[in-house]
């Protein structure tokens, strides 16, 4: 969750810094450091509370000389937000800095053998232990950097991915990763890049090394990059190829990421949908599926394991499946599959979704699935992520990075590779008629303009925003397809405007939250014409009932709840599959503008993390 960056080569390592570190802030954080070696073998460390911002603030007039130096921004975990659990942590001797994403389970058994050997500590971090822990192998052991690095790390249980540098060594940088991602860029003129995910890399390289779990790299100019695992093994580097446009890491005259990225859906639908759904023949094909057919038709069972919105994402997906495909499928937090007894064997096919591809939970779930004989489908955004390099087969769903910490472009992408491989395994499998199947293809084809289209709506959303901004409870209703928007929709708004929203299966209202329902709740139902239709009605009715405030998603031309709701919002007639693409549009605009109005970090709300690393 934290992030990582590093530089070492002829450039200010400073200035390469502040930039990875301000690419990183998506990541979400409270306290930002970077520790630099000068050319007297001086190492200087600075710290704060805060933002990157108010880490250029303490920088200033202080001696950020030197061409090697790490940074980092920090979620807390274990300790408060403040300067002195902020990273870099410094060992006793002075000698080492160090940063570190991850939990160190046994820190306290590590802190406590250091402290009988008079280690004293500063912070309240599990970090600070590893830095002393790296420096008594060093002393003990009379090793150089790297392989202390490596005996300590053996000694380590937990989640890391660190980067040390040493005052006396300023041409080496050495990094060891386990369940925490970890890229490592390889620059011209001997000069390397050190980053938690590939943001601030691109702009100077695209040739990077994803280090795998259990190893340890040594960055120099003069000697190059080494990479050793923790039996000693020396692994050749491999160095791939990645693409990005810088573009999409600026916000483009958007005065947030998140509407940036709300609008950049249609563009990005486009993208995921390209080479895949043929708008000649109408046929969806996905490489996954054709190199993998015969597992992929033969699973008996599905499940969908994910976190957060991506785990509303599954919620759809189980729904296309079922549907389509006729195979039973269940969706599961990846945070409880994972410690459940749930029976997996060959016969199960487990499709793992995460934006970012590094979520902690959902890894250990694809393990652990692994383990059992089941065939994993990965669906992720990040090429190259721990979970595209864990699963069996995957679809990427190519919408490029997404900053905004609350998702939005990545929900509709996966949504539309989940509606992609329901009709791919339907047509193979022979579960769905010709004629259906051509409808859904030629309906999917036309999202992009749909959604390009269903924007405009945000003339309407804004000043509508206003008169919730000081709402404390909302309720988010829908049935069928429509509950998963409806619990997205619920996410979206908590996330960023920190009011409590619920969502609920509408039919459920009778069952408890209808006692909510006052002049003062604000109720927010997705009441398309599907056959659910007259009994959603019905609800909406109940809720008029009891002087709720009604915000009603609806088909266009819909004149009954135009009657019945204080608002209504329109979006066209659609397959209702595909309704989700679509309605969940004008809620992602909602929860932006009323977080807006109270003057709140849409990037960045507190506490949250987009790249959920560990448990």
């Amino acid at each position: 969750m934290c992030g990582i960056v590093g530089y070492i080569g002829t450039r200010q390592a400073y200035s390469v810094l502040i930039k990875g570190l301000s690419r990183l802030e998506y990541r979400g954080y409270d306290s930002a450091g970077v520790a630099l070696i000068n050319k007297y073998k001086d190492l200087n460390i600075y710290k704060v509370k805060g933002k990157v911002v108010d880490l250029e603030r303490e920088s200033e007039n202080k001696d950020i000389s030197g061409c090697i130096g790490i940074g980092h921004t920090r979620w807390a975990t274990h300790g408060e937000p403040n300067t002195v659990n902020a990273h870099p942590h410094c060992s006793q001797s002075g000698k080492l800095a160090l940063v570190h994403n991850g939990i160190i389970e046994n820190y306290v058994t590590l802190k406590a053998k250091l402290e009988s050997k008079g280690y004293h500590f500063k912070s309240e971090t599990d970090t600070e232990v590893l830095v002393q822990l790296i420096d008594y192998v060093m002393e003990k052991h009379h090793l150089e950097l790297m392989p202390a690095v490596l005996v300590a790390m053996d000694k380590v249980e937990g989640a890391y991915a660190i980067a040390i540098i040493e005052k006396d060594r300023p041409e080496e940088i050495v990094v060891a990763k386990k369940s925490s991602p970890l890229v490592i860029g390889v620059g011209d003129n001997n000069e390397y890049f050190l980053a938690s995910d590939a943001t601030p890399i691109v702009e100077y390289t695209d040739k990077v090394v994803y280090l795998k779990d259990g190893e340890v790299a040594s960055m120099s100019p003069k000697s190059g990059l080494k990479i050793e695992n923790l039996d000693n093994v020396t692994i050749s580097p491999e160095i791939k190829k990645v693409t990005m446009d810088i573009g999409q890491l600026e916000k483009q005259g958007f005065p947030h990421f998140m509407l940036k990225e709300i609008y950049d859906q249609p563009k990005r639908i486009t993208d995921c949908m390209r080479g895949r759904v043929n708008p000649k023949t109408l046929d969806v094909v996905l490489s996954a599926v054709t190199d993998h057919k015969e597992r992929l038709l033969n699973a008996k069972r599905i499940i969908i394991v994910a976190c957060g919105t991506s785990w509303h994402a599954g919620l759809i997906g189980k729904r296309l499946l079922e549907r389509f495909c006729k195979i039973p499928t269940e969706v599961a937090y990846a945070s409880e599959f994972r410690y459940s007894h749930s029976p997996i064997d060959k016969d199960v096919l487990v499709i793992a979704i995460s934006q970012s591809g590094e979520t902690a939970d959902t890894l250990a779930a694809v393990q652990m699935a692994r383990e059992k004989g089941a065939f994993i489908y990965g669906i992720c955004n990040a090429i190259g992520s721990s979970i595209a390099r864990h699963t069996d087969t995957g679809s990427y769903i190519h919408v490029g990075p997404e900053i905004g910490v609350a998702s939005t472009k990545a929900f509709t992408g996966q949504v539309t590779v989940l509606i992609m491989l329901a009709l791919v395994l339907a047509k193979e499998k022979g579960t769905m008629s010709r004629e259906s199947y051509e409808e859904i293809v030629k309906e999917l084809l036309l999202i992009p303009e749909r959604m390009q289209k269903m924007l405009e709506v945000d003339k309407q959303i804004k000043p509508l925003s206003k008169e919730f901004t000081f709402a404390h409870h909302f309720i988010y209703m829908g049935r069928g397809f429509g509950y998963p928007v409806a619990l997205e929709g619920a996410l979206k708004l908590k996330e960023i405007s920190y009011i409590h929203a619920e969502g609920y299966p509408a039919a459920e209202m009778k069952h408890g939250p209808i006692a909510l329902i006052d002049n003062e709740m604000p109720v927010v139902i997705i009441a398309t014409r599907t056959c659910l239709y007259d009994k959603v009605v019905s609800n909406i009715q109940e809720i008029k009932a009891r002087k709720g405030r009604i915000i009603a998603i609806v088909t266009e031309g819909d004149t009954v709840v135009k009657n019945i709701a204080d608002v209504t919002i329109e979006i066209p007639t659609l397959p209702p599959c595909l309704e989700p693409l679509i309605a969940t549009i004008p809620l992602q605009l909602l929860a932006y503008h009323v977080a807006v109005c109270k003057g709140l970090n849409v990037d960045q709300p507190r506490n949250l993390a987009k790249s959920v690393t560990v448990e």
